[in-house]
């Protein structure tokens, strides 16, 4: 029995959630003393199967390419039944929602979904997931027989603590018909290009709610400035028209990874946290000092930001200046 994590990519380019959950498979592996190995999908994929290391499948077939549900659920059905693993971990991406518990569905099992975490107790497997916009969290404990699958949340583990080494691939042809595949896709929609790439930043000051109103944002504009950081907001701030859609950071915005994060008044929703989750450093400043967001911060400020932003943006520009 072994670990699997399916790898996403998409025209030859990973998606950084890959990363994330080969990073949790191989943790749950370590502590569950079980092999882990991965899988990509596609069409012509094992040169960039070799990329992720370790022992993996490139999952081969023309039909493969453009993406479907329909193919990716008969491929992979017939690859688990090949493999026979014991735990199957997706990312949770809009792909993986598309497909991933119909493939359950095909082993008779559920899908446990946007995973943040899991523990080991005398052998069994926890995993933890939010509910009630990350108000709890629930241990999830499949008692149904192998295969198990779960998606593992963006930002939910770090893709640092992978370890590089020699590949192992191997190549697996699903047995796939044209027949089998129902959908027809069209070009995929192409979004209007986006004035600033937050994903790219390394430094972003994220302001929430807490603001108040409008005026107020060049108190953190400031801040943002003094840091030669980029400015983004959660998404009631972007819903009012107080700053561009674009810039706006979580489930429905965009998903970002920096060195430093600060969160100024932002409570820390659950569908924030998911667009924030993998930053390096996160950094919040609000007066609520059971504000989910500091859950996730690796340190805290609890204060009223229009007397503590100020004063760190002060700080700054003398250090600058000196």
């Amino acid at each position: 029995m072994s670990i699997l994590a399916i790898l996403e990519q998409r025209n030859g380019v990973w998606n950084r959630m890959s990363w994330e959950t080969l990073a949790a498979a191989r943790q749950m592996g370590r502590e569950l003393g079980q092999p882990v190995e991965a899988a990509v999908l596609g069409r012509g994929v094992a040169s960039l199967a070799a990329e992720a290391g370790g022992r993996i499948w490139a999952v081969e077939h023309t039909l493969l390419e453009p993406y479907t549900a329909d193919a990716y659920t008969e491929a992979l059905e017939a690859l688990l039944r090949y493999a026979n693993p014991s735990l199957v971990l997706f990312p949770h991406t809009y792909q993986v929602r598309d497909y991933a518990a119909k493939l359950a569905a095909r082993f008779g099992r559920v899908l446990a979904s946007d995973i943040i975490g899991h523990r080991v107790e005398g052998g069994e497997l926890f995993l933890v997931r939010q509910l009630f916009q990350g108000r709890l969290n629930a241990d999830v404990r499949f008692t149904l027989g192998p295969p198990s699958f779960a998606s593992i949340q963006a930002g939910a583990y770090r893709a640092e603590a992978l370890e590089s080494g020699a590949a192992e691939v191997r190549t697996f042809t699903p047995p796939l018909e044209p027949d089998a595949i129902r959908a027809r896709p069209l070009p995929p929609f192409r979004e209007s290009q986006r004035g600033v790439d937050l994903s790219a930043a390394s430094i972003i000051v994220s302001v929430g709610r807490g603001i108040k109103d409008r005026e107020n944002l060049p108190v953190v504009e400031r801040l943002a400035q003094a840091l030669g950081a980029e400015l983004a907001a959660s998404r009631p701030i972007c819903d009012n028209g107080w700053l561009p859609m674009e810039r706006q950071v979580g489930s429905s915005g965009q998903t970002v990874a920096p060195k430093l994060y600060i969160a100024v008044g932002i409570s820390g929703a659950i569908q924030h946290l998911v667009g924030m989750k993998g930053s390096k450093t996160i950094v919040a400043i609000n007066k609520d000092a059971s504000a989910p967001i500091f859950e996730v911060a690796d340190y805290g400020i609890v204060g009223d930001l229009f007397e503590v932003v100020p004063a760190l943006a002060e700080e700054i520009e003398k250090a600058k200046r000196s």
